[in-house]
Formats: structure tokens, sequence, C-alpha cells
């Protein structure tokens, strides 16, 4: 009987692959691009974290040495990397997404004509934010007389000497947090203002008949429950931005290490130990690490902001 269960059970999956065969040929080439692009590299790097490669030999297998020298040995880590990291997401993760919801709900308050003008003009900076920084953050930050910062406080009898505001550790890391929101209005506030934009109308013209009486109640009662998904996608990116981020602080102050740590986020020291040093079987530790603290913070998000289908 379990034989003959089994033979029709086979038979019962066989003929609903060949039936559904057109649709598996169409989910084809984005399977084959995840299972290459995605898992294998992730379960790499897991079997690559329990090693020591340089890149050159042989991985060796260690065990749980890198995580024990995360845990004990590495100081840098400790002391200025998970603190520094900590820092940059809180600020830039919650404020970075509140200001993407703020502007994009302000924006859908103006006239249809403006509102293009305003996306725009908002969403160009996380287009171009590398070439931004290099021409103009870094001129503004710059250490000499000649920055425009530095310039404008000195005419102003504020300061007597220039600062070098991205090679001070007490300045680096707030720089790095101010512009890394101010260039922070990408994919998530597009997709923020585009949830705005679909919410029914007619529920708005219910509340008022139920008594809502001004935009605020009608943004608590009506829009934010209207578009979850978006604030999901939204609040999701911002966490894997500011988790993700490094360059900023390299860029700035040109440096990989930042001036005495001041700047070193988690994926600054992944690059360090990666490809400056070599050891690219604890930089892989590393990765593996950020990956499951991204997540750990991925699922609370769902948690938070998801349907309950979908916990």
């Amino acid at each position: 009987m379990r034989e003959g269960t089994r033979v029709s059970r086979s038979t019962h999956i066989w003929n609903e692959l060949k039936r559904s065969r057109t649709a598996y040929l169409f989910l084809a080439p984005f399977m084959i691009c995840f299972i290459v692009f995605i898992v294998v590299p992730v379960f790499t790097a897991a079997l690559l974290s329990f090693t020591s490669f340089n890149s050159i030999q042989p991985p060796k297998f260690v065990g749980l040495l890198n995580f024990k020298i995360m845990l004990t040995r590495d100081s840098v880590l400790m002391k200025y990397v998970i603190p520094n990291t900590f820092k940059f997401a809180v600020f830039v993760g919650p404020i970075g997404y509140a200001m993407q919801f703020l502007l994009a709900w302000l924006i859908s308050q103006l006239p249809k004509r403006l509102k293009k003008v305003y996306v725009m003009a908002i969403y160009t900076p996380s287009i171009a934010g590398g070439v931004l920084i290099s021409t103009v953050w870094v001129v503004l930050f710059s250490g000499d007389r000649l920055g425009y910062l530095n310039n404008a406080l000195i005419n102003l009898g504020l300061i007597s000497q220039p600062i070098a505001w991205t090679q001070s550790a007490s300045y680096l890391l707030g720089i790095m947090i101010f512009v890394t929101i101010w260039g922070s209005m990408g994919v998530g506030f597009l997709s923020l203002f585009a949830g705005l934009q679909n919410v029914d109308p007619t529920l708005y013209e219910a509340g008022k008949i139920d008594g809502i009486k001004n935009k605020l109640q009608e943004l608590w009662y009506i829009t934010l429950p209207s578009m979850k998904p978006q604030m999901l996608f939204a609040a999701v990116m911002s966490i894997v931005g500011a988790l993700n981020a490094g360059q900023i602080g390299v860029q700035l102050s040109g440096q990989n290490p930042t001036p005495n740590y001041a700047g070193q986020l988690i994926q600054n020291h992944i690059d360090d130990y990666g490809f400056i040093r070599y050891e690219l079987g604890y930089a892989t530790a590393l990765t593996f690490m950020l990956l499951v603290a991204a997540y750990s913070f991925t699922r609370l998000t769902w948690l938070v902001l998801g349907n309950e289908d979908d916990n």
C-alpha cells in the first residue's frame, strides 16, 4: 500500500509539473539567477566563515576560530566599529525613514503639476550620491580655508583657524550621518509616495462622514493602514541601507581605515580585512554576522508592519 501511495503521489507531482510547465519555464530565468547569485554566494560565505583563507592558498578549516577572534580579540570591532555602526544605523535608519514618509506626504498634498518637480528634485541626490559627495560635500567640509564651511565661519568670526572636519574624530561620524540622511530619498521615498497616491479617495470621503476632521486624523486612520506594503518595503530598504553603508566615510575622509576609526562602520571593517589584509576567512565571518543582523532587523520590521498572514 505504501509503495502504491508513493507511486501515485510521484505520478501526481509529475502530472502537475507537466501541466504547469509553461509557468515553470517563465520562472526558470529568475530561479537560475536567484540560485547562482544569492543562494550559492550565501552558502559559500557560510562555509568560508569557518576557514582561514588568503585568496592564494586553499582555505583551511579552523572551526569557530574566526567568531572567537571577533568576540574576544578584535578590539577595533568592539571599541569602534560596532558602536559607530549602531549610532549610524539608529540615526540614519529611523530618521531617514521618517523623513522619507514626511516629505512624501507633504508633496502628496501639493497641486498635481508641482508634485513631479518636487519628487524629481528630492530623488535626484540618491542617484548621483557618489558624484555629489566628491563635488559638494568634500568641498563644503574641506579642512582648509577654502572649504565653504570653514570660510563662512572664519568670515563670521566664529572660528580663527580652519577645522579639519572630515579628519576629526569629533565630527566625522556626525557628518556621515548628515550626508547619508540628505541622500537617502531613494526607492524607499518613491515607494512611499506611490503608496500615498494609490490610497482610494473614497476612503477619505467615508472618513469625513464618520467624523474625521483634519489631515492628521486622515493620516492616522486611513492613509497609514492603506499603505502598509509600501511602508514595509521602505523600512526594509532603510535597514539594509543603514547596515550596508560604509563608503561614505571613506569618500569623505579619503582613508580606509577612517581617521582614528572615527567613521569606521562594519562594511569598512569587512573591506579592510577582505581587500587590504586579504584575511578573507575572517572578512567572510564578519559578512555572515552582518547578514544575520540584517535578517533579524528585517524580521522585526515584518512583525511590526507586515500583515498577519505574512508573518
